[in-house]
């Protein structure tokens, strides 16, 4: 009997120390706010997506889905949007998002809606949209976005 009380009180003894040994945090994968793109809004642009700094996020009307066609001097210009974790704005949908491998680098790209994600260089404060229209073929992008 007294062996079967001992027994019973290591089992028990083992089940509480293992019960201290876990960890009541939860972990999550969420997003920081500060990782959250942003819809903001510009007199010329309209209602337009941004990083979460405030640069705008620009498409490039000669790329393909899932293909980039700025490279060399184009991409000084209009450097890849690269982030990884963001959440996105009321209005999109994360699964809109995704990435290319670039062919000149071999780093990973944002897309939307197959389509990889730009900054403009010249854009150099938050609510800047310079690039909006250049050469009509530079646009900021938006939940209306519609790609040709």
């Amino acid at each position: 009997m007294k062996k079967a009380v001992f027994t019973l009180a290591m089992i028990l003894i083992i089940f509480a120390l293992a019960a201290c040994g876990k960890s009541t945090e939860v972990k999550t994968e969420a997003v920081q706010p500060d990782q959250a793109l942003q819809l903001l809004k510009n007199e010329k642009a309209g209602e337009y997506l941004a990083d979460p700094q405030g640069r705008a996020l620009y498409y490039f009307k000669k790329d393909e889905a899932g293909k980039s066609n700025c490279s060399g001097e184009c991409l000084a210009n209009w450097p890849a949007f690269t982030q990884e974790d963001f959440a996105v704005p009321e209005g999109f949908d994360k699964k809109d998002f995704d990435t290319i491998t670039r062919e000149d680098n071999g780093k990973k790209q944002v897309t939307y809606k197959g389509f990889p994600l730009y900054y403009f260089a010249k854009d150099q404060q938050v609510g800047d949209v310079n690039g909006q229209g250049v050469k009509e073929v530079w646009f900021v992008i938006n939940s209306e976005t519609a790609f040709e």
